[in-house]
């Protein structure tokens, strides 16, 4: 095997198992199904994953924590004001519940409410990825003049309503909630 299909399957072990976990949760989720997806064979889990299935998840949390606080920085980037922000980022998250037909939400909330009890290495990696979250949207709203601790009371809150929300149109099968938290006047 060469170097470069090492590395390939380890990103693959991570991409599937980010899949995997938003979707079914970690309980669901087995070691042999991840290598069957991802087409890695068993030494490669191992060998970049010794702590296993706990590690690649919190490694797998933490690497689709990343990739939505990138999302949050470009639109961060790219908006003018708290409201153009909010609505784009929910007109993003509708978009990817309709594709996914409802099947996932956010991609690391379904694994931590089930394992924060259990492990503090997810638990490590979750927190890690809202506090970097919440982050962009306390500058967001200090950057539209709201002083320090208000802004930190809204990101609470906003992040607070995103993740209801993306468990009430998970549940009804809709993007109703999802548009309501966008369309949220209540924040401004």
């Amino acid at each position: 095997m060469t170097a470069a299909n090492s590395k390939q399957h380890r990103k693959s072990l991570i991409q599937t198992t980010i899949r995997l976990l938003r979707r079914q949760g970690y309980a669901a989720t087995g070691l042999n199904e991840i290598l069957k997806i991802s087409k890695a064979p068993k030494g490669s889990l191992y060998y970049y994953f010794p702590g296993g299935k706990e590690e690649l998840a919190a490694i797998s949390v933490t690497a689709a924590s990343k990739t939505v606080l990138e999302t949050l920085e470009k639109l961060e980037d790219t908006t003018a004001s708290a409201p153009e922000f909010i609505s784009r980022y929910c007109t993003l998250l509708m978009g990817w519940m309709e594709l996914s037909n409802y099947a996932e939400g956010c991609p690391i909330s379904t694994t931590l409410l089930e394992m924060v009890p259990q492990s503090d290495l997810i638990a490590r990696a979750g927190r890690d990825g809202f506090t970097s979250w919440k982050s962009v949207f306390i500058r967001v709203f200090s950057r539209d003049g709201l002083k320090a601790q208000e802004a930190q009371e809204k990101a609470t809150f906003l992040m607070a309503a995103i993740q209801g929300a993306l468990l009430l149109s998970r549940v009804e099968q809709s993007s109703a909630p999802l548009k309501g938290v966008g369309n949220q006047k209540a924040l401004f």
